[in-house]
């Protein structure tokens, strides 16, 4: 199976995951959280792995904007899929997806782990 990168075009963190896996040879597909959103199924696919709080961008502009009963509200897996679904860009970026691995954010040492040469 292709693994799949999530992420948007702006994200100076998918741009160095990007270029990493181009670099290295990895054809990966691209998914844009921006134009094609993201599915119930898929986040609970993510959250089965990974711990809720692991997802949620709170660094982001779209989480600064959020106001802070709505922030605040989000308090476990269940109330983080609402949010996520409403605004996939409060999703830490990028995810990359690849059979029994899912990795959450950009660091060349997970990624050289995930995919030696």
């Amino acid at each position: 199976m292709t693994p799949t990168l999530y992420g948007i075009d702006t994200c100076d963190q998918c741009r160095k995951a990007r270029q990493w896996l181009r670099a290295r040879g990895v054809a990966v597909n691209w998914h844009d959280l921006r134009a094609d959103g993201v599915t119930e199924a898929l986040i609970a696919r993510w959250l089965a792995r990974v711990p809720w709080d692991a997802l949620l961008n709170r660094r982001g502009q779209t989480w600064r904007q959020l106001p802070e009963a709505q922030r605040r509200a989000i308090v476990d897996a269940a109330s983080l899929s609402e949010a996520l679904l409403a605004s996939p860009l409060l999703i830490k970026r990028p995810v990359l997806e690849a059979d029994d691995r899912l990795l959450i954010g950009f660091s060349e040492q997970s990624y050289d782990a995930a995919f030696p040469r």
